[in-house]
């Protein structure tokens, strides 16, 4: 069973879009591969299309920490909140139908208060040069602990949804 099995793309592509639309957060939906399912991308700065554009940036900040995060979530059957090497928050929340991990849904890009974008990292990682670092990450957002939690709680509501109605309409096997 995969992701589309239980929603159209369209719909997850809504879900998306609504996380974005609360939180600020770039919103996207991986399935158990760590893959996106939908090319939707609504940036939540100006600095992660370049790191992500870049093939280091790619591998070695935004996958590693995409693999931590639905890693944690997998093996807790909760919600993940982690900071990228980089220094910017990643939220996710796991995707389960019956004992089965489908994916993770969730949202990443902004700071959290206290936080900072390690330069350096990004820098010595993607070779980057420090002054463009700084230059695109001189006005990411701060999301506070408490939007956070309400980002994840609505998900999670959006997902028991999903769940629900996708059980409520599974074809009965008369084996």
């Amino acid at each position: 069973m995969n992701l589309i099995d239980i929603l159209p793309i369209e719909k997850w592509i809504e879900l998306e879009k609504e996380i974005n639309k609360r939180s600020g957060l770039n919103a996207s939906v991986f399935d158990v591969d760590g893959i996106r399912i939908t090319d939707f991308k609504k940036w939540a700065n100006r600095l992660c299309p370049v790191v992500k554009a870049n093939e280091k940036g790619q591998s070695y900040i935004c996958a590693v920490a995409h693999q931590n995060v639905a890693n944690q979530a997998r093996k807790t059957s909760e919600p993940a909140i982690i900071e990228c090497d980089a220094g910017l928050v990643k939220v996710v929340v796991p995707i389960f139908v019956d004992d089965e991990f489908l994916g993770v849904a969730g949202g990443c890009g902004l700071m959290q208060k206290g936080s900072e974008v390690d330069n350096f990292l990004i820098n010595k990682t993607t070779e980057i040069e420090v002054e463009e670092i700084e230059k695109l990450s001189d006005d990411i957002a701060v999301i506070s602990f408490a939007k956070l939690e309400s980002v994840i709680k609505y998900i999670e509501q959006e997902l028991e949804w999903i769940k629900h109605n996708f059980s409520s309409h599974r074809l009965v096997s008369t084996g």
